[in-house]
């Protein structure tokens, strides 16, 4: 059953079939397999796929990061940052880390976070004289923070496929998220010491309390999203909901760079950004639920059995195949498959799911920057005009200070278990 489900669905993606209908396609073939062809099959679990509460969350946290975007959030959490460090060596990269992290706790989307980023930034670093693909590369792998940081859409689907607390997944995501962070920082300040640019001078007390001021709105939302969540004030689905009103009421009332006439479109993109997400998880339901019934965990279990009596050994294996996997899938299509076959792995070796989704979510995220699928990779290539290859050279050093802390995850549950017992 692992080969007929594998199988039809890598062949189904080889052959250009998107990756929505290649799941209902794989589920189809485990019904032939198993002689139980029913249409009906399909249909219901496609409407079960869609007809989550939790799922609520991601349409709102879309429309979040696309109202934060229009309404001049972005820009002003870039002058923020670079009211503080853009004053050094290489500042504009510590600015476009530290900016990248600040974002990530208000859109949980790496491909947003990224356009939206790279957009302000890389046009500057440019202009500054820093390598384009060095410069690109830095933005690209500061993206991806975003889905590991609250909110992050990523755990919400891991959390409704999984059935864990998505509120505990956002707890637990923000030490490894800090870390991916500090990680860019060191490997940056290495890199920066070649930096030959002029630096812009320092800004005077004046001008960066000015530019706190600037960006205080969009600094208090995180603050509200995760004290909500940990005071229990609301649920992530209702988190979702408030972050996009703050955004709505700050770019219309506050910063007035929202025009009610520029919602269409700023609805429209939500809109279809939603229903990709959400008709892959539908689709991704189907199969889930046959690789249920065609009993795919325990026949992985009884090939993997000596790896599920050691949880080091297993995590460290299911974490190789993930990291190939990323190589040639989506972040949210790749979590809707293997969660289902992985996570029962792991539960028989005693790994805490909440942890498990945490490592996985950070394992496919390095799959956006990696090619030749990455997809933030080609939002960077498109923003600064350069190859794919080009930007491969590009983001080598970063992409491996997020593998090394995700080595230092698996040898190390406890940064993450223990902040987050802690903060739940």
């Amino acid at each position: 059953m692992v080969g007929v489900f594998l199988g039809s669905l890598f062949g189904s993606l080889a052959l250009g079939v998107p990756i929505a209908f290649a799941l209902i396609l794989a589920g189809v073939a485990i019904m032939f397999a198993l002689d139980m062809m029913d249409a009906q099959i399909v249909a219901q679990n496609l409407i079960n796929g869609a007809n989550n509460f939790s799922l609520m969350a991601i349409p709102f946290f879309v429309l979040a990061g696309e109202l934060m975007n229009a309404g001049g959030i972005s820009k002003r959490i870039v002058g923020f940052a670079m009211s503080l460090v853009g004053h050094i060596r290489g500042g504009l990269g510590y600015v476009a880390i530290i900016a990248s992290i600040l974002f990530a706790g208000l859109s949980g989307s790496a491909v947003a976070d990224t356009a939206a980023l790279g957009a302000i930034l890389i046009p500057m670093m440019i202009a500054r004289g820093y390598d384009v693909n060095r410069s690109t590369g830095l933005i690209c792998a500061s993206g991806i923070i975003a889905p590991v940081i609250p909110p992050s859409i990523p755990m919400i689907i891991y959390g409704v496929t999984a059935g864990v607390s998505i509120t505990q997944l956002f707890m637990g995501g923000i030490v490894p998220g800090i870390m991916m962070g500090v990680g860019l920082i060191t490997a940056w300040s290495f890199i920066a010491r070649k930096d030959k640019s002029e630096l812009p001078k320092r800004q005077t007390r004046r001008e960066i309390m000015e530019s706190i001021r600037q960006a205080s709105w969009a600094l208090l939302l995180p603050v509200i999203i995760i004290g909500g969540l940990r005071g229990g004030i609301f649920t992530p689905t209702e988190a979702a909901v408030v972050a996009a009103f703050y955004a709505l009421f700050v770019g219309v009332a506050v910063y007035r760079e929202l025009e009610l006439k520029d919602l269409s479109h700023v609805l429209v993109a939500s809109a279809k950004t939603t229903a990709v997400v959400m008709f892959v998880a539908a689709a991704a339901m189907v199969s889930a639920w046959l690789i249920t019934v065609a009993d795919v965990p325990g026949q992985m279990a009884a090939a993997l059995g000596g790896l599920v009596e050691n949880p080091l050994m297993l995590m460290l294996f299911i974490n190789l195949i993930l990291l190939a996997v990323g190589l040639v899938m989506d972040l949210t299509p790749a979590l809707l498959i293997f969660t289902p076959v992985f996570l029962p792995l792991a539960k028989l070796a005693g790994i805490d799911p909440v942890y498990f989704g945490i490592i996985m979510i950070i394992n496919l995220c390095i799959g956006l920057i990696t090619p030749p699928v990455g997809t933030v990779l080609y939002v960077g290539c498109g923003i600064s005009r350069i190859n794919i290859g080009a930007l491969t050279r590009g983001i080598w050093p970063f992409v491996l200070v997020h593998i090394i802390v995700l080595i230092l995850l698996i040898l190390f549950p406890s940064i993450v278990t223990v902040p987050l017992k802690l903060l739940t």
